[in-house]
């Protein structure tokens, strides 16, 4: 049985040059984000966003949910892919870094798709199911310790035939070392365990970049 392949820099390189779409916008917010504190670690790699752009596609979505932004580079990927009458609300803990990224969304002729939500998430999550909102896909990429709640009020939100997607469910590896026990690698391990136990979903993870985990609600 053929095994999973090694991600080599060789290899990583070939599929960008073979799969990637690129452009001059995305590109853009990748410059101007590589510089920042962190951006290694939490900036989607230009695979995944392309991807994400995809299973917007594929799931004809109209309305989008969000859960931390970061610089927005997943959420222009994602507000690309949507409709003109589409929606996207990405939700940040600070306006610093979506700050960042509007200028590119923008470029792009799509920053009157995206919503932002300033505060924490919890909040935001919970205003959401008070006003009744219901969206077709919900990515999950904010502080690791909240995922678990995070996932819970997704689907709740979510509707049915609908996709969550979490990014980081590998991290880094550390889901598969004993000796990380810092609360980050506990909270990822919990929830992927409840991801693995839960009915009301059909789950697949994936070996891209960090680890991404697909969850359709049934």
């Amino acid at each position: 049985m053929a095994q999973q392949v090694d991600v080599t820099e060789e290899i990583l390189g070939y599929v960008r040059e073979l799969s990637l779409r690129d452009d001059e916008v995305l590109a853009g917010l990748r410059a101007e984000t590589a510089g920042l504190p962190a951006a290694q670690a939490m900036q989607v790699m230009p695979e995944e966003g392309q991807l994400l752009g995809l299973l917007v596609r594929l799931l004809d979505a109209r309305s989008v949910l969000e859960i931390g932004t970061f610089t927005g580079y997943s959420t222009l990927c994602m507000a690309r892919a949507l409709p003109a009458d589409g929606a996207l609300i990405t939700c940040d803990i600070t306006p610093k870094w979506p700050g960042l990224g509007r200028p590119f969304w923008e470029r792009a002729g799509v920053a009157d798709r995206i919503d932002v939500r300033i505060g924490d998430a919890k909040d935001t999550l919970a205003g959401l199911r008070r006003e009744g909102r219901e969206f077709d896909l919900v990515f999950i990429d904010a502080d690791k310790t909240g995922y678990a709640h995070y996932y819970e009020e997704s689907l709740a939100l979510l509707r049915r035939g609908g996709l969550i997607v979490l990014d980081n469910t590998l991290f880094f590896g550390r889901v598969v070392d004993p000796a990380a026990q810092d609360a980050d690698t506990a909270a990822l391990r919990e929830v992927n365990k409840l991801l693995r136990e839960d009915a009301r979903v059909e789950i697949s993870m994936l070996t891209v970049g960090d680890g991404i985990t697909l969850a359709v609600k049934r």
